[in-house]
């Protein structure tokens, strides 16, 4: 049973409409909504089952009437002050939420009749949900509050989502009244002594907790007795740990579990009938619980960590299992998140040469950052069982190093094909070669040079091709100098995009052009420069920085030069990748600020005049030079708008890198746009999905096509736009058609 007391994803109020309540249905993926009145007491329950019977009493149906007309009112409940026992007997097949109310009927807390999961604070925590890391501080504190609270401060930065104290009334935990006697055994002794210098009392300890939720850690605590237990709730710690030593102290659990408080259990020191025991115990007061696979030496061996017995210990408790590691190092914790721990609790000090076993086997905060790193790392790596898909690095990795099939020799409209018309040959551009069957016996709709490839619009009846659209904002096609002409033969754009290599910045644009063309044009900075060097104008190297302005400004100076061989005479745009990537993982937010600044004064360096820079919007994880890497700038819509408003530097909101961060700050796409937009003077229209899923193709990934035209008719009226889908240029533009007919319906 989960106790969850963050009820905001449960509630609305009882004047929200229907439709209001459905959202909050599909947000909160619980099926359930309970309406509160103004002053939060419970009015009414609303599930799915609730707005079924509602639409069938009332055909004439009206989803902006308000919830509670919808609503089940006569729904049960229960008091808040009553025990998960008293609990229990409410649920029945049909109701799996029991909303629990205080004497006044307000909606404090709900109970939820499942045991795979548990709530924590903020912190959800089961399958699919992050590994929830504990950092252990215990009594490594060796009774200083302050030192207690530098903990709690460097487990916030090393990234952990909780930190553990040990609280214990000392005359009510021993039987010498907490005394180091002669006449206990050594280890007791040692104990003892240890925990009568060290040991913070409640209300010391408390200052510690303070401090934790000021920095927004969740705080856990140990009790080692009853009076403990009742001192950690009346403070309102939202989850409790139980100490291996206490895993058999049933007396223990059944106050601790009684509570209504999610309870956290070590198995160290414990045989496997004490483990169901305890098991069948909490599940009988309807307790909810997880269970912590534990070697309890300190430092434990290696060969006694047995982590496969994570397997067994779910299968007996039904119940979340994690890991408590005492071991040296923290590769073991990382392995157990692999083999499914949900929950990971480490050792965590300042020194491990500080008096005190629990030290000596306690990470530093630089390891726990990097275990925490790790741990993200695999959580990442693990992924589903379901068919194997391309990642979008592959495929432009597969463009580059696949093979194709091609045409053999010169081949004219209409030629059937044989296995003498095709070759295979790199790169990996067109056809894959084992789509060679497919291929011969059809005919060929046009005209192929001698390495032509062929591409999938071979293989159909119909291909999308060029034509004239029309839109309500100037549209243009990204080209390369090679293609531009191909592109434009059967349609009239507005502008063209020239997309450079850095070989184009040398190429004579005599060779290119024999007369102006009647449109408008923009660039794009190279990604790539000779010898794998990427601009970035926010580098504090001076030899990359430097070198990052003069590429800027060559291409910016070309840009300029390609004005005669276009009539409009608009300044044109150039976009700018401005750089602050970084190769191991993003910088911390605070980090930015510098980098933005750096990138201010490159920025003053430049000679733009008659031309516009538009600076890019980035995504999190940038596909460059093969591999993945991590963009920190341009990235966050808050501080990017800030740098535009504050420098008046112009932006090209890239559509599928802002849909891909938004994504990964967990930020409506919707508010990212309205941040941007205003300081938006072009757009690159083009979907994506999940954090790395760029150049989708619009109307295949995430991007909700109708609600962005809206906004941007509202706060970037006339900006121009191109699609720049992925490979949308093969087999004559292809991609670009595709994605043109469909924005038309909504630009």
């Amino acid at each position: 049973m989960i106790i969850e007391r963050s009820i905001t994803p449960y509630i609305v109020h009882s004047e929200d409409s229907v439709l209001n309540a459905l959202h909050k249905i599909t947000a909160n993926k619980e099926r359930i909504v309970f309406c509160v009145n103004a002053h939060g007491v419970l009015e009414g329950s609303f599930s799915d089952g609730d707005f079924r019977r509602w639409i069938v009493d009332n055909p004439d149906i009206d989803l902006e009437a308000s919830a509670v007309q919808a609503s089940n009112r006569q729904v049960r409940s229960g008091r808040i002050t009553g025990t998960p026992q008293d609990w229990k007997p409410l649920f029945s097949g049909a109701v799996t939420h029991l909303p629990l109310v205080d004497a006044r009927g307000h909606l404090v807390a709900i109970a939820i009749d499942r045991s795979d999961v548990m709530s924590i604070g903020k912190h959800r925590i089961g399958e699919g949900q992050p590994a929830f890391v504990i950092a252990e501080i215990g009594n490594n504190h060796n009774g200083s509050v302050e030192l207690a609270k530098e903990l709690v401060d460097l487990a916030a930065e090393a990234g952990a989502d909780a930190v553990k104290f040990q609280l214990r009334d000392m005359d009510a935990l021993y039987r010498q009244s907490g005394a180091a006697t002669a006449g206990e055994d050594l280890g007791a002794q040692y104990t003892l002594d240890l925990l009568s210098r060290f040991s913070l009392p409640a209300e010391k300890l408390f200052e510690a907790f303070d401090h934790a939720r000021s920095r927004g850690i969740e705080v856990m605590c140990t009790p080692w007795d009853s009076p403990s237990v009742q001192a950690l709730v009346d403070y309102g710690v939202h989850g409790l740990k139980i100490a291996s030593a206490d895993l058999t102290n049933h007396e223990l659990l059944r106050d601790a579990g009684s509570r209504g408080i999610p309870l956290i259990l070590s198995t160290g020191m414990s045989r496997e009938d004490e483990i169901r025991e305890t098991t069948h115990l909490l599940r009988n007061l309807g307790t909810n619980f997880a269970m912590l696979h534990c070697q309890s030496t300190y430092p434990a061996p290696f060969k006694d960590v047995n982590l496969a017995y994570m397997d067994r210990l779910g299968k007996i408790t039904e119940t979340i299992v994690g890991y408590s590691g005492h071991e040296r190092g923290f590769h073991v914790p990382v392995a157990a998140v692999a083999r499914g721990a949900r929950i990971i609790e480490k050792h965590f000090t300042v020194d491990r040469d500080m008096e005190g076993n629990d030290h000596k086997v306690s990470l530093l905060p630089d390891e726990f950052a990097e275990m925490m790193r790790q741990i993200r790392d695999v959580e990442s790596a693990m992924g589903s069982s379901a068919p194997r898909q391309v990642s979008t690095g592959e495929m432009m990795n597969r463009v580059t190093l696949a093979k194709s099939l091609v045409a053999s020799r010169p081949l004219a409209a209409g030629t059937l094909l044989t296995a003498e018309d095709v070759a295979v040959k790199s790169p990996g551009r067109g056809l894959q070669p084992n789509v060679l069957p497919q291929l011969l016996g059809r005919t060929i709709r046009r005209d192929m040079e001698e390495g032509d490839f062929f591409f999938h619009g071979d293989l159909a009846d119909v291909v999308p091709s060029g034509r004239d659209f029309t839109f309500r904002r100037p549209w243009g096609l990204p080209v390369r100098y090679h293609d531009h002409a191909k592109l434009i033969a059967d349609c009239t754009p507005d502008f063209l995009e020239f997309h450079f290599s850095y070989k184009d910045l040398d190429i004579d644009t005599e060779s290119v052009f024999s007369k102006p063309l009647d449109m408008g044009f923009t660039t794009h900075l190279p990604d790539l420069f000779a010898g794998d060097f990427l601009v970035d104008l926010s580098s504090f190297e001076k030899d990359v920085w430097e070198r990052s302005i003069s590429e800027v400004q060559r291409t910016v100076d070309i840009t300029r030069s390609l004005g005669r061989w276009f009539t409009r005479e608009d300044e044109p745009i150039m976009v700018v990748t401005m750089g602050g990537f970084t190769k191991d993982r993003h910088l911390d937010p605070p980090a930015r600020a510098d980098k933005y600044q750096r990138i201010a004064e490159a920025l003053k360096r430049l000679d733009t005049s008659g031309v516009r820079i538009a600076a890019q919007t980035l995504p999190p994880y940038p596909w460059l030079m093969g591999g993945q890497q991590f963009h920190n700038l341009f990235l966050d819509p808050r501080d990017t708008a800030d740098f535009a408003a504050s420098t008046g530097t112009a932006l090209c909101l890239d559509v599928s890198h802002s849909k891909l961060a938004a994504n990964f700050l967990n930020m409506p796409f919707s508010e990212a746009v309205e941040l941007l937009a205003p300081h938006t003077i072009h757009l690159h229209l083009v979907d994506a999905t999940g954090v790395d899923g760029e150049g989708v193709q619009v109307a295949e990934g995430e991007v909700d096509w109708a609600a962005l035209a809206g906004q941007l008719d509202r706060l970037a009226p006339g900006v121009s736009f191109i699609p720049e889908i992925w490979q949308g240029h093969v087999n004559n533009g292809e991609g670009f058609w595709t994605a043109l007919d469909r924005l038309e319906q909504w630009f």
